[in-house]
């Protein structure tokens, strides 16, 4: 199953670079693809006109396969008393940032439509999503072009339904994963579910390819996942630390400074449930009003945009997996080598010297 999933992705080894919102630009995408694993472009906050020409980008630094990921978008509403509450909730923190009054917000996140156009315009190889299903008319849409349609799911159910709806490969994410859980139904998101059981149980239920993702940051958790039935493996966290990914210099610090017990999960700064490294803004909203995604993203975003030009980590939306403390500072190119070196020594390893005696 792994030779046969990097023969029709068109990789060399079997490794996903997660696709991160904000921290994915091209270079990162290229150096990984380049690298013979496959980088992925996180597009689900960007318009369609910045998809088609980072994807461009991509293309003219590197010929080989890369991903572009997109969020299925929910029918969830939110309600002016619910985005009241949440802004009332934010104005205390808009005023130590010095950002008051604090501004509601005025665009709506990129239209859907406009993305997925994008993607079939810039012909993309391979398309990611999360948060949901893809209908069929997009899956049809996809198809017809050859593209390979990879679905996120965080229970055995969800991976069900993306089989069923015709999908090539499911990444299966548990509950260490870092950053937001891909999950579209209401009782998983609300209880994660870690690799370990999660991995075995779909790889058992499903016929696709199976990729995990969560809490993996070297070779030898990579083949502790193969042995439990993934063809491939995605790594996010392990990629912030490269100085390729997309992140600010605040960001950068604390990911250097975390430990695997600082990372929790939260609703504070987008609305879905997400895992990031613990601090002050977290704490400081764990039981205020928060509204529905996407509001409360967009309504949390010009504090996170003023806590970036004060170069302050405490408001910040620090998303890390709990794997966050082994965390390697190295080119992307030399990262994906390192993994890999480390996965052959992994699976080569004579098995009287994984026993602890």
């Amino acid at each position: 199953m792994q030779r046969r999933l990097c023969e029709r992705l068109g990789i060399r080894h079997p490794l996903v670079q997660a696709p991160m919102a904000g921290a994915t630009p091209p270079e990162l995408v290229a150096a990984v693809s380049r690298a013979g694993a496959l980088g992925s472009l996180a597009a689900g906050y960007l318009s369609g006109e910045q998809i088609y020409h980072a994807c461009r980008d991509i293309r003219s630094a590197t010929s080989h396969p890369f991903s572009v990921n997109l969020f299925v978008p929910s029918k969830i509403t939110a309600e002016p008393e619910e985005i009241a509450a949440a802004h009332r909730a934010l104005r205390p923190l808009a005023q130590h940032l010095e950002l008051d009054p604090l501004p509601l917000p005025e665009q709506p996140a990129p239209g859907f439509d406009e993305q997925f156009s994008a993607i079939l315009e810039a012909n993309v190889p391979i398309v990611s999503f999360t948060f949901g299903i893809l209908s069929q008319a997009e899956i049809t849409a996809l198809k017809a072009r050859h593209t390979f349609i990879i679905g996120t799911a965080t229970s055995k159910d969800e991976a069900c339904h993306l089989e069923a709806a015709g999908v090539d490969a499911i990444v299966v994410q548990g509950g260490e994963a870092g950053g937001h859980r891909g999950s579209f139904s209401a009782r998983q998101a609300a209880s994660p579910q870690s690799l370990l059981t999660l991995l075995p149980e779909v790889s058992a239920q499903v016929s696709l390819p199976v990729i995990a993702a969560g809490g993996i940051m070297n070779g030898q958790g990579m083949a502790a996942a193969m042995a439990m039935g993934a063809a491939a493996v995605q790594l996010g966290t392990a990629f912030l630390f490269t100085p390729e990914a997309g992140i600010n210099a605040a960001y950068r610090r604390a990911l250097l400074a975390a430990r695997g017990e600082d990372t929790r999960l939260t609703r504070v700064f987008s609305g879905k449930l997400a895992r990031g490294i613990n601090n002050t803004m977290m704490r400081q909203l764990a039981e205020a009003a928060i509204a529905p995604y996407p509001m409360q993203h967009l309504l949390t975003q010009p504090l996170r945009q003023a806590a970036a030009r004060q170069d302050n980590e405490d408001y910040l939306s620090l998303w890390a997996g709990e794997g966050v403390a082994m965390g390697r500072v190295l080119p992307a190119t030399e990262l994906v080598a390192l993994l890999m070196d480390e996965l052959q020594s992994a699976i080569s390893q004579p098995e009287q010297e994984l026993v602890d005696v």
